[in-house]
């Protein structure tokens, strides 16, 4: 799934996860933990990692998350790391389920 991305597909799948993972405007311990764990399957360099952990202190902007730069390739990848995160921390409220699904609808899946 993430071997066939190359880094900035990684990056941007990264800022997507930490976006959406701010949507109850907080970033939860088990979303943290998400976000660790992808980032580090992705054997990303220092810097990318760096601006990543930014990602979880402020979430990234809105404009960076545009489901129109999505390669049409990853769009499934994209939607089941971002379902993925929401569930992280156990639970998903009705505005994160409802942003998921507006993605899906964005994606075209």
């Amino acid at each position: 799934m993430l071997s066939g991305l190359d880094r900035n597909e990684r990056l941007l799948l990264l800022r997507f996860v930490c976006a959406y993972a701010w949507t109850d405007l907080e970033i939860k311990a088990g979303e943290r933990k998400f976000v660790e764990r992808l980032a580090t399957r992705m054997d990303l360099s220092d810097d990318d990692r760096k601006e990543v952990e930014q990602w979880l202190h402020v979430a990234p902007a809105p404009s960076d998350v545009d489901p129109k730069q999505v390669p049409a390739e990853h769009r499934r990848t994209f939607f089941e790391a971002v379902r993925a995160v929401m569930y992280a921390d156990g639970e998903a409220d009705a505005e994160e389920k409802q942003h998921l699904e507006e993605l899906r609808a964005a994606l075209g899946l």
